[in-house]
């Protein structure tokens, strides 16, 4: 029997996303810029799914922009929020455990000339709102932080973040990525106070390839893609309407589900934490006020080699961020864990498909793996 505790780096596909992306598909196949009868439909469908999203974010359905995915909407908020407010100055402050998707486009930022102030974070892997507040300059143009850490599941306040700001009359604009926070904790994008949040679509049962950019009402991007006046001129290329119907029956489902999904998911990290300490003396973990992400190494013992126990017996998990195909955790590392510690890490993510026969799937095999398989 298979148990997928890898939900961190993709999620299922749920019933409802998979019924809108075939509806979608084989009936409302137009292309909603057609201004005939199939396009309009396709374009009444679109707004819908928008509207489901918007919904589920917080926001105005025309403060969302439909991407290709949760990287597309860092990049641009990225790349485009620092051209947007370089009048402010040319310095930016993120922090050393951002997705490689922030980390890549601010070491673009930095070969333009920009500064980039990284951060370290706290033992959770989130960063502190004084540490921010500190850095801050007056030239500071952007600040770009993630809500939930995709490794440990560290919660930064990015609604702190946004007071500092506003007390320290900053003009700098905050990005948060909040690709492992949407449907996962509560929030809002008025309650965050942040001017642009990026989202995705498979992480909350929704297919991979559709995200979304939350750009605040007044705040004017660049189009990163640029051709058709698609998304009301700011993002060119025909609308995936499947991925984005998907997207937006998956948004309704999370949003209906989310206060008992997320009770239930802490409920099961708990439990995993527990039993796990119990049967693991040696074990080490890292706590995180996210419900779905729990962090924990067997030092001593090599990540992969556990991975592949467990795979043997169905039981999906990862090392660290899908993104990193193999390579040592940069968010470890940032938080000063010893490669010992770093090497035996896993990461175990769940989601509101999640049961408890998964969770005892998993310990009773690590405990397994840990009583057999041999001790470096």
């Amino acid at each position: 029997m298979e148990h997928y505790l890898d939900n961190a780096a993709t999620t299922a596909v749920c019933p409802e996303a998979a019924e809108a992306a075939v509806r979608a598909m084989t009936l409302l196949y137009g292309n909603p810029s057609s201004t005939h009868a199939k396009g309009r439909e396709a374009a009444k469908l679109l707004a819908a799914a928008r509207g489901e999203v918007a919904d589920a974010l917080g926001c105005k359905s025309e403060e969302l922009v439909f991407t290709s995915c949760g990287s597309e909407s860092d990049n641009w908020a990225l790349l485009g929020g620092a051209e947007a407010a370089k009048r402010a100055g040319r310095h930016i402050i993120s922090s050393l455990v951002e997705h490689d998707a922030v980390r890549r486009s601010l070491d673009l930022l930095e070969r333009q000339g920009w500064e980039i102030t990284r951060l370290k974070p706290g033992p959770d892997g989130a960063v502190r709102v004084e540490d921010v507040r500190a850095a801050l300059r007056g030239d500071t143009a952007l600040v770009s932080l993630m809500l939930v850490n995709n490794e440990t599941g560290g919660v930064t306040d990015i609604a702190g973040v946004a007071r500092a700001l506003k007390d320290c009359s900053s003009r700098a604009l905050l990005h948060t990525d909040a690709v492992q926070a949407f449907m996962k904790i509560p929030f809002s994008a008025k309650t965050l106070g942040a001017d642009l949040i990026s989202v995705s679509g498979h992480k909350i049962h929704a297919p991979k390839g559709v995200g979304a950019l939350y750009i605040r009402s007044g705040l004017r991007l660049n189009p990163f893609l640029v051709g058709g006046s698609q998304e009301s001129g700011r993002r060119a290329g025909t609308e995936a309407v499947p991925q984005i119907a998907a997207f937006g029956a998956a948004a309704r489902r999370a949003k209906a589900d989310m206060a008992e999904s997320t009770a239930r998911m802490s409920k099961l990290k708990a439990l995993a934490l527990d039993r796990l300490r119990a049967d693991i003396p040696e074990l080490q973990w890292i706590d995180s006020a996210a419900p779905h992400i729990l962090s924990v190494s067997l030092p001593g013992w090599r990540s992969e080699v556990l991975m592949n126990f467990l795979e043997a017996r169905e039981i999906y998990v990862s090392k660290s961020s899908a993104c990193k195909k193999g390579g040592r955790s940069h968010v470890l590392e940032a938080m000063g864990l010893s490669p010992r510690v770093i090497d035996g890490a896993l990461r175990v993510s769940l989601s509101r498909l999640t049961t408890q026969e998964d969770v005892d799937a998993l310990c009773l095999a690590l405990k397994e793996a840990r009583d057999t398989l041999s001790h470096r």
